[in-house]
């Protein structure tokens, strides 16, 4: 049987350096590309999915999510990685200037408020303390205690899990994941604002003196709320990052941070018609970053913290990593008791006109929350695509090598023209049938 293994196979599925050879569940595609001549119209090269080893072409699924496949997510964690210090470091050679490295930066951790008790773990120093000690109230309305002697684990399954879920309001915590995203643009609206304050000019005109950049990745809590990490910078005016002002200072930028947390609130409704004010948790934790390569709060420590969680979700917190069709899926899922309530509630909630705009049914494996997991402002840093079109003609090249190490003349640029057409044939790595039905001259 290895015998019979066409010899074109690690070409495509295993060719050193190729994402689709590691990647858990690739795209299939077929079609086929023409390279033509531009004054004449010749063919002068073909290729045909037909012509390769199990009739397909594979590329990588792309997903971001270390769940669903290992490979494809750490070069999302690598490029999230180049991206997020590239703004705190600087990058010369994509372009970012190296001297950002001395604006003000601060790294922020902004988190939900409280729903309901839930189980968790305190350390203080070495030693963990007790989740919930004896308070003067001992049991809730539902009569379940509200305290708890457990010292939990780092791996225990009850960290995050309510204490009474009847009294936890699942309600209000998938109202709030839901407008995490637009809270957050509201903060930054409000830090803009105190900026202007602070200095003594209108708003329209801070621009001109200071310009606010950050970075924030979306992690979920083991409650199944979501919290942001967030790098902030201060820049000077121009279309490029250049040094702020001098009275421009890490302490102010923290000092506007904490303000804007404050006086930062949205309004919306419960399904009652009760009003319900989605604002930030009392905790809040903002600290300086300093420049460096080791430490504690360096730059590069705070861009592998971000690029850590930018390829988690949900699942971390008990949830699924992929949507729901229909509400019967929440009880089959390998899921916490607390996740499913939050998912049933997304799809109960889905289902009333007044929160037809939020979509909680298609974001309800995501409990709620439905913001992209890693943002950023526009003068910030590099980009996913800017990365992702370096990559893509780093291979071009090194394939453009091996033509000329294989003796094939090399294709200018400018004389030919590439004409591409390929379909969707199908997810997932051919098996042994595909192989089989191939030998055969069947299609697999």
């Amino acid at each position: 049987m290895d015998a019979a293994l066409p010899t074109a196979t690690p070409a495509i599925l295993s060719a050193p350096g190729s994402l689709a050879a590691r990647c858990s569940s690739p795209i299939r595609l077929a079609g086929e590309r023409l390279t033509v001549n531009r004054d004449t119209g010749e063919i002068v090269e073909r290729f045909a999915s037909s012509d390769a080893p199990f009739r397909v072409v594979l590329l990588a699924c792309g997903n971001r999510r270390a769940s669903r496949c290992q490979s494809c997510s750490d070069v999302y964690r690598h490029d999230a990685y180049a991206l997020v210090r590239a703004g705190v470091a600087g990058d010369a050679e994509r372009g970012v200037p190296l001297d950002v490295s001395s604006h003000p930066r601060i790294f922020a951790t902004f988190t939900a408020p409280s729903f309901g008790a839930v189980h968790r773990r305190v350390v203080r120093g070495a030693s963990a303390l007790p989740c919930r000690p004896r308070a003067s109230q001992s049991a809730c309305a539902h009569d379940r205690p509200l305290f708890c002697p457990v010292r939990h684990d780092q791996n225990d399954q009850a960290i995050g899990q309510p204490l009474c879920p009847d009294c936890y309001d699942y309600k209000g915590a998938v109202l709030w994941n839901a407008h995490a995203g637009a809270l957050w643009r509201r903060t930054t609206i409000a830090m803009t604002r105190l900026l202007a304050a602070r200095v003594g000019v209108p708003r329209s005109e801070i621009s001109n003196l200071v310009r606010l950049s950050f970075v924030k990745v979306a992690e979920f809590q083991s409650r199944g709320l979501v919290h942001l990490h967030v790098i902030l910078r201060l820049d000077g005016p121009g279309p490029r990052p250049t040094a702020p002002p001098k009275w421009a200072t890490s302490e102010l930028l923290a000092e506007i941070v904490s303000a804007s947390v404050v006086q930062t609130s949205l309004r919306t409704q419960r399904p009652d018609g009760e009003p319900f004010i989605v604002r930030w948790g009392v905790q809040l934790d903002i600290r300086p970053i300093r420049a460096g390569i080791e430490g504690e709060g360096t730059d590069t420590r705070v861009a592998g913290y971000l690029a850590k969680y930018a390829t988690k979700a949900a699942e971390s917190a008990g949830g699924a990593d992929r949507p729901l069709r229909s509400p019967y899926e929440i009880d089959l899922l390998p899921a916490t008791d607390h996740a499913r309530s939050m998912m049933a509630t997304c799809w109960a909630l889905g289902s009333l006109a007044q929160y037809e705009h939020l979509r909680l049914r298609a974001w309800a494996h995501m409990l709620g929350f439905r913001g992209h997991f890693l943002t950023k402002a526009r003068r910030y840093s590099i980009t996913f695509r800017a990365l992702r079109t370096s990559r893509v003609r780093y291979r071009a090249n090194l394939a453009m090598i091996a033509r000329g190490l294989n003796g094939v003349p090399a294709l200018a640029e400018e004389s030919t023209l590439v004409i591409a057409a390929f379909a969707f044939a199908g997810v997932g790595a051919p098996g042994l049938a595909d192989l089989v039905g191939h030998q055969d001259g069947s299609a697999p």
